[in-house]
């Protein structure tokens, strides 16, 4: 009888003095890789159930298809020289040290592929130029090195050429669905959301529920009334929040503080049980088909209840498709052209942002004096900020460049007492990503979201050492839910990360309203 095979305990590597560039470990983190999706899942998304017989030619035939579609690509593609600037900017490599971590090597796994079908000179001499044919063993490695990125582009910001690796990784995972080597997590999600409307599967009574007692908990806590409304026809504000904040620590704590803000500046607001979901997975897979469906719920549930003004909150990613997508998408700001896309342009009011990030939102009210803080409830924390990948090179808020860095600190500087930055060159646009983005928060890949979250457990631990800190505030639910699992792997308490609302909701004053 064969003995029963025991997994070692994942362990965190050692921190050590940030920056630190690893010795190499070819092959460290080869056949790391998460669930393949089931011929049911792949079948709800659209996809084939399995690896399809002919994949080689399909695979091909829709890489080709990319090329053409997006010219994008075919630049990333030619462009670069394997200059090396972007060689040590990727978490997961600075972590395992395996070189096919580095960004332009990842990138080389389908180049190589391109050279080899797409170029005159991987036809007529492939072994001079780099081409080699997809093979099996190819579309394998695929599946797993493209699933050992974040989508986070840290490496886009040092490359002289401006290659957006996220992207080439879209191209990959859309490559590899397309032919029935789909991941679980990522497009069980999407079913999910096309199914219900959001993506833990939280069906509108359910939802309704959860937010009936978060009422009465804050009745019992503060003494006032502060509602939570959901599919309120008529209300000024549609809020589309990732769903982990209807029940998730610490998600929920600015869910707390979003309905708080309402409150106390006297807004109406509603959520709604049909766009119960800020987040788009449709991008993380690369597939446009799957990320308009999924916004035009939002656009839906704002035709529907007649809203004036659309704010997203806490979410990265979600952020980056609104910021970025939504108009064209969906019509949700200047863009798309369809009569449902126009008659949501003349009923959204635009003498605002559409769509407004709810810290560009909370960050208004503050300037105009609507609401105000006791700082000093705040003091028992001394916070810092992590930028989430999203948000800090994806997207922008307010009127002038760089107000994605800036305004949540403002906000948090407005509610709070203490705040320190954490070192320079991991934060801002150079900021490391959490570990867990781009459809990896998966059990499935937890040593690698425990090794891809090194970079940023250093530069906090520096902080925590050097200046007390002991909460880090971010404004994304994937970052929230990937730090709390890795942080005490790291020696922190998982209640040392949260929102910045929820920071909000711990110092704002409550009246009447």
């Amino acid at each position: 009888m064969a003995e029963t095979e025991i997994k070692a305990p994942i362990t965190a590597p050692a921190l050590r003095e940030y920056p630190c560039i690893p010795a190499l470990q070819p092959g460290a983190m080869d056949g790391v890789k998460p669930y393949v999706a089931n011929d049911k899942v792949q079948e709800e998304v659209g996809f084939p159930g399995h690896l399809v017989d002919d994949w080689q030619p399909k695979a091909l035939a829709k890489m080709g298809d990319l090329l053409g579609r997006y010219r994008s690509l075919k630049v990333f593609m030619d462009a670069c020289v394997h200059c090396g600037a972007c060689s040590d900017k990727c978490q997961y490599f600075l972590a395992s040290g395996d070189p096919k971590n580095m960004p332009v090597a990842r990138q080389d796994l389908m180049r190589s592929v391109y050279r080899r079908h797409f170029t005159l000179a991987g036809k007529l001499f492939p072994g001079l130029v780099g081409a080699r044919e997809l093979t099996k063993e190819v579309l394998d490695e695929w599946y797993s090195y493209y699933h050992q990125c974040s989508e986070c582009r840290r490496c886009s910001v040092f490359c002289p050429y401006g290659i957006d690796t996220a992207e080439v990784t879209m191209a990959a995972r859309e490559i590899l669905d397309s032919v029935g080597y789909g991941q679980k997590y990522s497009n069980e999600i999407i079913a999910k959301v096309h199914k219900i409307g959001n993506n833990l599967g939280l069906p509108g009574p359910a939802l309704a529920n959860t937010l009936e007692g978060l009422e009465e908990d804050i009745k019992e806590d503060t003494g006032i009334d502060v509602r939570y409304p959901l599919d309120v026809k008529g209300a000024e504000v549609l809020l589309v929040t990732p769903s982990a904040d209807f029940f998730a620590e610490p998600h929920i704590e600015s869910l707390i503080g979003y309905g708080k803000v309402f409150h106390a500046a006297g807004i109406s607001w509603t959520l709604a049980s049909k766009a119960s979901e800020a987040g788009n997975f449709g991008m993380f897979i690369g597939n446009y088909e799957h990320l308009r469906k999924i916004a035009l719920r939002v656009r839906e549930a704002a035709l529907e209840l007649g809203v004036k003004r659309i704010v997203v909150g806490e979410c990265g990613h979600a952020w980056r498709v609104a910021y970025q997508f939504w108009n064209t998408l969906t019509g949700i700001g200047a863009g798309a052209k369809d009569p449902f896309a126009i008659q949501l342009q003349s009923q959204l009011d635009q003498r605002y942002r559409q769509p407004m990030h709810i810290c560009e939102f909370t960050w208004d009210l503050i300037r105009q004096g609507a609401i105000s803080f006791d700082k000093a409830a705040n003091d028992h924390r001394v916070i810092t900020f992590h930028d989430s990948c999203n948000v800090a090179r994806a997207s922008r808020m307010g009127d002038s460049p760089g107000g994605q860095f800036e305004i949540p600190r403002a906000i948090i500087r407005a509610c709070a007492n203490h705040y320190v930055e954490m070192a320079p060159g991991t934060t801002h646009e150079q900021t490391f990503c959490c570990g867990g983005g781009g459809g990896l928060l998966t059990d499935d890949l937890l040593d690698l979201r425990i090794k891809g979250a090194l970079p940023r457990m250093e530069s906090l631990r520096q902080a925590a050492d050097e200046r007390g800190v002991n909460f880090m505030a971010t404004i994304c639910a994937i970052c929230k839910a990937q730090f709390t699992k890795v942080l005490p792997y790291y020696g922190f308490k998982m209640s040392m990360v949260g929102g910045v609302h929820q920071l909000v909701s711990t110092a704002i004053k409550l009246g009447d309203k």
